[in-house]
């Protein structure tokens, strides 16, 4: 390991250490708009947006007991410990704790996206994923029939579970902070040809939307990182279009070319709030048929010509080279 990644190791343990303290620091009733105040105070001059939030999920909580007292914080380790315990026997787990009136927890969350550029090209950005969670009643433990797995004791059907009350009020947690460009180059580094992912943002870049606005107004990466069974680093990012409320929508009929074509196509680049969104929604959102990008070539060919020459570039080298998210 050399000098300068050691350093850079440090800066972002660092940074990392001083969001999260921030979260905890932060009122959940701030909302996203109060952590990116936050985030520009501990960041200048970096101005920070929430972009997005993403909710609906959830994840596993701990254990009560029966006078509604933390017995564990960690549900599946805790369930995993007792069963070895008793012979990895699930029926025997069961008899021993029948009657003991144990209840687990989840964590419903959503994630508040925050980006803030750092440069001048698409992938120039800071995001930061700030998780919003509390913790809510969820099923009664060893309490009815034995279930067929021991997953299906620790997240059971919807049916099973109790009235979601709250055990606490909403607190603020850090989950990730990409470097979005230093992401994309480990990415690069994987494989020799080109992603997906690098296509994308090179498309943005030479595009009229690059022009426009910053990739990062409009758009945020879903991140994933794993081992492989040979122990060595899986990359990935995909965009996720920041859309909160209505998405965009494309209306026009099958087969729409010319002036009814165009119509629709600045109709949705409207309703995105930048040039050529419908193209980039159509590689993601699949709101947009990929059949449009044949139809807007054709019209080009005929002499129709309603685009500027980099976005005509830029959606030629998808149809010679498809691709989608």
């Amino acid at each position: 390991m050399n000098g300068k990644n050691s350093a850079d190791e440090i800066n972002a343990k660092a940074l990392e250490q001083a969001v999260a303290g921030m979260c905890v620091g932060v009122p959940a009733t701030a909302g996203a708009s109060g952590l990116a105040k936050e985030l520009a105070r501990l960041m200048p001059p970096l101005v920070f947006r929430d972009v997005l939030t993403r909710g609906g999920w959830y994840r596993l909580g701990g254990v009560l007991d029966d006078s509604g007292n933390p017995l564990a914080d960690d549900l599946a380790l805790w369930v995993e410990a007792e069963l070895a315990a008793h012979g990895d026997a699930l029926h025997a787990l069961m008899e021993a704790y029948a009657g003991k009136k144990l209840t687990a927890t989840r964590l419903l969350g959503k994630t508040h996206y925050l980006v803030a550029p750092n440069g001048p090209n698409a992938s120039d950005f800071l995001q930061i994923e700030i998780e919003e969670l509390q913790e809510v009643v969820s099923h009664h433990l060893f309490s009815g029939e034995e279930p067929g797995s021991l997953e299906e004791l620790i997240d059971p059907p919807r049916h099973q579970l109790l009235p979601a009350q709250p055990l606490g009020l909403p607190f603020f947690s850090l989950r990730r902070i990409t470097e979005v460009g230093e992401f994309l180059k480990r990415i690069a580094a994987q494989k020799p040809e080109p992603q997906i992912v690098h296509r994308f943002f090179d498309a943005w870049q030479t595009s009229s939307a690059g022009n426009a606005t910053h990739f990062s107004n409009h758009w945020v990466v879903a991140v994933r990182e794993h081992k492989d069974r040979y122990h060595q680093p899986i990359l990935q990012a995909t965009p996720v279009a920041a859309v909160n409320g209505l998405a965009p929508k494309f209306e026009s009929a099958y087969g729409a070319k010319g002036l009814a074509l165009y119509d629709a196509l600045q109709r949705f680049d409207r309703q995105a709030g930048y040039p050529l969104a419908w193209f980039f929604h159509m590689l993601t959102t699949k709101t947009v048929p990929h059949a449009v990008a044949n139809a807007v070539i054709d019209d080009i060919q005929n002499g129709f010509r309603y685009l500027p020459e980099r976005d005509v570039n830029v959606v030629k080298d998808w149809l010679h080279r498809p691709y989608a998210f």
